[in-house]
């Protein structure tokens, strides 16, 4: 089980996400539009301002179940820790286990 404060951090993350998006969308399309350098300089100091958290790139899929940030699949949304012990219960519809 991952910890709390790191799992409330990465909900306030997505909190900063949802918030901001628009707001980045249109700063990040005016920048790649325009041609003038100095126009281009005020766009990216206006970007620098939003909050570092409301960028995309810095949210982490996480398990959850547990929390956990490594071994997670998109499909399940769930770690591997996870899948195999739900798979073995067949709490998970369309998983099989494979033996040979």
């Amino acid at each position: 089980m991952a910890k709390q404060s790191l799992i409330e951090r990465e909900k306030k993350r997505q909190h900063l996400v949802i918030k901001y998006k628009k707001k980045r969308k249109t700063f990040l399309a005016l920048f790649n539009k325009e041609n003038n350098f100095e126009t281009k300089m005020l766009l990216h100091k206006k970007i620098e301002k939003l909050p570092r958290n409301s960028s995309r790139i810095r949210l982490r899929n996480r398990c959850w179940r547990t929390g956990r940030s490594r071994g997670t699949y998109r499909d399940f949304g769930l770690c591997r820790h996870m899948i195999r012990e739900m798979g073995h219960n067949g709490l998970l519809p369309g998983l099989r286990k494979s033996s040979w």
